[in-house]
């Protein structure tokens, strides 16, 4: 039998079609005061939003349990909407901080938004047959860069993702990685407005 972690051997993949932002529930950031890894939620006293499209707008909190550093992020308002953020690239959509979760891999930046993030990308990535469920319009997987889906890149990229989970569970600016830093590359807004239906 063989030892390693069950999320390593995946043989088949079904794609649902799930978009990035259902991944932005949680997100590791470095922390824009003292360096170390901060947390970025919904604030606290939000029900849960009935459509993912609420994920986008919903207002956010970022904690630093290191220096006791706080913000809060709400989506600006224009007319009778609200300018969602857009995920993507390595920093958050919310407060535009470096991803926590970032290392070299394959001449590139491999990055994810918390541990679930890495082992949904890890299942995607380790799959030998990957089946498409649902139209990949906002799919966070239909949309992944061709070298994370190269069959000759797997063990590279699966052993990349490894690292992101092991700097998950370090918090201190000296555990930062020397790839999480500022790179400007967050996807251009498209200027989507969301519609008041909830508290924000």
């Amino acid at each position: 039998m063989s030892s390693e972690p069950a999320h390593s051997q995946p043989v088949r993949h079904h794609d649902h079609g799930t978009w990035l932002v259902q991944y932005t529930g949680r997100m590791l950031v470095v922390c824009p005061r003292c360096g170390g890894r901060a947390l970025v939620v919904p604030l606290p006293r939000l029900a849960a939003p009935k459509y993912f499209s609420e994920l986008f707008v919903q207002p956010r909190r970022l904690t630093c349990p290191g220096c006791g550093a706080v913000a809060e992020w709400t989506a600006e308002q224009r007319g009778a909407g609200l300018v969602g953020a857009v995920p993507g690239g390595t920093e958050d959509p919310f407060f535009r901080q470096p991803l926590w979760l970032q290392t070299r891999c394959a001449g590139r930046i491999l990055w994810a938004y918390d541990e679930e993030h890495v082992d949904a990308l890890a299942a995607y990535v380790g799959a030998r047959l990957r089946e498409r469920h649902v139209s990949p319009t906002r799919g966070m997987f239909a949309r992944l860069p061709a070298w994370m889906k190269a069959a000759d890149r797997r063990d590279e990229v699966l052993a990349g993702l490894e690292t992101l989970r092991a700097l998950a569970r370090r918090s201190t600016p000296a555990d930062r990685s020397d790839a999480a830093h500022e790179r400007g590359d967050r996807p251009r807004h498209h200027g989507s407005l969301y519609f008041r239906g909830g508290p924000y």
